[in-house]
């Protein structure tokens, strides 16, 4: 069974425990008390809470394969793959087949450096993969000093167009590990566009270059694959290979390290579309191979917050060192998953306290403040994003127009408009058509009561770039109605509310549009169903629950003349 079938449900490690746990439960406490628990645990994401709960139910039921394959998954999950290896010793007497236990074993087997185990496993029907099975296979035989055996598998992985690069950047890698660096810099030269051309590959290469007394045409690929930004790694890299000499190639230190590569590689593919379940069982595999590859580290904390465990996440980012090249964009990622979790004011503090050691990394100055505005603090985040905005000076547009939008919230949030419509404008000059900033500012006109026409055109823009976009297509409503096209106005919000049925203002835009065409009734639902909506969430500078009870004790039109505004079909 490939391990991705086991993900059909999708996969969930605390849902496999789930799937026996009830019965076991029940019958040995006389309650529900673990299943409940574990249900609790299923509903946050919580491995540590399946891995306790779990670990009781198979002290009671100790040859159920299920809560053993969950276990296991959730052991994976927490970078604990020590521990389940016992669990997957067992687990693969009473299920042979069970790649989620051939994973582990094999995984505790590639770390001890058991090479003739790993090809054994591999061997008896273990796989992670058929690419995959046959890149361990080539660095274990290596590993088992079996290097021609190695060689000859790369080179069969080189004939399919489709894993080409990637068999003979290993290969590379491998001829370098034992000293063949001209081998390895012909290979690397001549598959140059295919390869990996991250900031370790391009560290790599230069090594094998400098082995050769090649300096200066390693000091060439640095600065022509990093140019303008260069961390103190590549900088002190630099500095050696100007001073002349053989740098030491660390690339790879031993095969393990190549294994970790390739299963980091094959996680990093998958990550844009695949269970992230899934990729974090090779991401943690990664790690466990190679705990230096920070870069594993990074993609399983990233994957643990696409999978909403947040506090998993923190402490997953705080295992990178700050010397690690890639420090500033863990520490961002942990901020996030920081106010995530409501810890704001901590992760406030590590944006700080990184601004503070990275004084010209203009992202730091965006998140902090995306942080501060997402806290409704308008008057920081403004500050933040002005330095952010000088730090990037003239760098590509498609740096530079979120920065200006965000600004432009922000003013507009504080109620300086002028200021806000330049950046909206700003942002639209940066990155026409736009739809975000077209819809904002389109709305913006409306709310205001200004610039009709240009807010229609913008937001019809919008749509056509998002039509299945509520807030859009509610922006298109609300812009027929402030022009007293009203019938238009109502076609526009049922669809807006046929794409967001429980949001609070679409709701209540089509109450009042409703109202402005006489049907009266099917208003006064809308504005309940609006009201009934609102929660502790809610922006009331948005939704006025107040206005909605007085529509609906006096309708639409008084309220109107209440408050000054222009009467219904004045427009028409």
């Amino acid at each position: 069974m490939p391990l991705s079938r086991i993900s059909s449900r999708p996969l969930t490690a605390l849902a496999l425990v789930l799937s026996t746990l009830a019965p076991a439960a029940l019958q040995a406490d006389g309650s529900a008390g673990a299943y409940l628990a574990t249900r609790s645990a299923d509903m946050h994401g919580d491995f540590s809470a399946v891995v306790e709960f779990g670990t009781r139910a198979l002290a009671r039921d100790p040859s159920n394969v299920e809560i053993m394959q969950g276990l296991l998954v959730a052991q994976i999950g927490l970078g604990d793959i020590d521990t389940g290896v016992p669990v997957a010793r067992r687990l693969i007497q009473l299920d042979p087949g069970n790649q989620i236990a051939g994973l582990v074993l094999l995984s505790g087997a590639m770390q001890a450096e058991n090479w003739a185990l790993v090809i054994e496993t591999l061997e008896g029907g273990v796989s992670v993969g058929g690419l995959m099975d046959q890149m361990i296979l080539a660095w274990a035989h290596m590993g088992a000093g079996r290097m021609s055996q190695s060689l000859t598998l790369l080179d069969e992985l080189a004939e399919d167009p489709g894993s080409r690069a990637f068999a003979l950047y290993h290969k590379a890698m491998a001829l370098a590990l034992v000293g063949d660096f001209e081998t390895a810099a012909e290979i690397l030269a001549n598959e140059e566009g295919a390869l990996q051309r991250n900031q370790r590959g391009v560290m790599g290469y230069a090594q094998i270059l400098s082995q050769l007394d090649r300096q200066d045409e390693a000091i060439a690929l640095i600065d022509r694959m990093f140019p303008g930004f260069i961390h103190e790694d590549l900088v002190a890299l630099r500095a050696q290979l100007e001073q002349g000499g053989a740098v030491p190639f660390t690339s790879l230190t031993r095969p393990g390290d190549g294994i970790a590569r390739v299963f980091f590689t094959v996680a990093d593919t998958l990550a844009a579309e695949a269970d992230p379940q899934i990729v974090l069982l090779y991401s943690r595999v990664a790690e466990y191979l190679d705990p230096e590859l920070y870069e594993a580290t990074i993609l399983s904390a990233q994957l643990l917050e696409v999978m909403e465990r947040y506090e998993l996440a923190v402490t997953t980012y705080g295992r990178i060192s700050p010397d690690f090249y890639a420090y500033p964009e863990a520490a961002l990622g942990r901020a996030d998953a920081l106010r995530r979790l409501e810890r704001v004011e901590e992760a406030i503090g590590e944006l700080n306290a990184l601004a503070k050691a990275y004084p010209d990394l203009a992202p730091v100055q965006v998140a902090l403040g995306d942080t501060l505005r997402f806290e409704d603090r308008f008057e920081e985040a403004v500050a933040a994003y002005d330095a952010a905005i000088a730090l990037y000076g003239s760098e590509p547009p498609n740096h530079r127009w979120g920065v200006f939008f965000a600004r432009a919230i922000s003013h507009e949030r504080l109620k300086q408009w002028p200021q806000a419509e330049a950046d909206f404008r700003k942002a639209l000059e940066l990155n026409p058509g736009q739809a975000s900033v077209l819809n904002y500012l389109g709305y913006s006109f409306v709310e205001k009561r200004i610039n009709l026409d240009e807010a229609l055109d913008m937001i019809e823009q919008a749509v056509a770039a998002e039509p299945r976009s509520g807030y859009i297509v509610d922006s298109l409503g609300w812009v027929y109605f402030r022009l007293g096209r009203y019938e238009e106005a109502v076609e526009q919000m049922e669809r807006a509310v046929e794409l967001m049925p429980v949001d609070p203002v679409v709701n209540d835009h089509l109450g009042d549009t409703y109202w402005a065409v006489g049907r009266k009734r099917e208003a006064e639902f809308q504005w309940s169903r609006a009201l009934s909506f609102i929660t502790e969430d809610s922006d009331l500078e948005e939704i006025k629950p107040d206005r909605i009870r007085r529509k609906l004790e006096v309708g639409l039109d008084v309220v109107l003349e209440e408050e000054g505004a222009d009467p219904l079909h004045a427009s028409e």
